[in-house]
C-alpha cells in the first residue's frame, strides 16, 4: 500500500533547514515507498497548526505527522490544535508511543501527544526532537497501512 503522508513541524524557533526531525521522517517515509505530500514548518500558534492540519487532510493525506508542541510548555499547543479540527480520538497509538518511549526515558510520561482522525486522515502528534520523533515513529509505523485500510472500510 502506498500511503500519502504529510509532515507538519510545529516550531517558532526552528526553520525548515533546521528541522532535523522532519528531514529524518521524510527519509523514513521515502525508504518505505510511501509518498510525502507536504513538509512544512509552522509557528507554535494553535490556529496555524489547526489550519495546516486542515489543508493537508483536505489535500488527501492519509496520515499527517506533526512534530513538536506536545510537551508541557505553555507554548506547546499541538494536541489542542489537533483536537480543534479532528472528530475521533485514536488513543491506542499515542499510548503505544508513550509505552515505547518509557522504555528509554521516564520523561516520556510528560508527553501530551494525541492521535486523532479528521475524516479519513489519521493525525499523529510526534515529539519535536529528531531522536524522539524517530523512536516514536518506529514504535507505531508498522500499523499505518492497516490503520489507513481500516479507515477506508477494510476489515481486520
Amino acid at each position: 500500500m502506498s500511503l500519502k503522508i504529510a509532515i507538519i513541524t510545529c516550531s517558532s524557533s526552528r526553520s525548515f533547514a533546521e528541522d532535523s526531525a522532519g528531514a529524518t521522517l521524510e527519509r523514513l517515509i521515502e525508504e518505505r515507498g510511501w509518498k510525502l505530500t507536504e513538509r512544512v514548518v509552522i509557528p507554535d500558534i494553535r490556529s496555524e497548526i489547526a489550519n495546516a492540519i486542515i489543508v493537508a487532510a483536505d489535500a488527501g493525506a492519509d496520515i499527517i505527522l506533526t512534530c513538536g508542541g506536545s510537551g508541557l510548555s505553555l507554548q506547546d499547543v499541538t494536541p489542542e490544535a489537533t483536537a480543534d479540527v479532528c472528530e475521533r480520538n485514536v488513543p491506542g497509538i499515542a499510548e503505544a508511543m508513550r509505552a515505547a518511549s518509557l522504555q528509554k526515558t521516564g520523561r516520556a510520561m510528560l508527553s501530551r501527544a494525541v492521535v486523532m482522525q479528521r475524516g479519513s486522515t489519521l493525525v499523529i502528534n510526534l515529539p519535536g526532537s529528531e531522536k524522539a520523533a524517530l523512536e516514536n515513529f518506529e514504535a507505531v509505523c508498522e500499523q499505518f497501512e492497516h490503520a489507513v485500510a481500516m479507515i477506508a472500510g477494510g476489515g481486520h
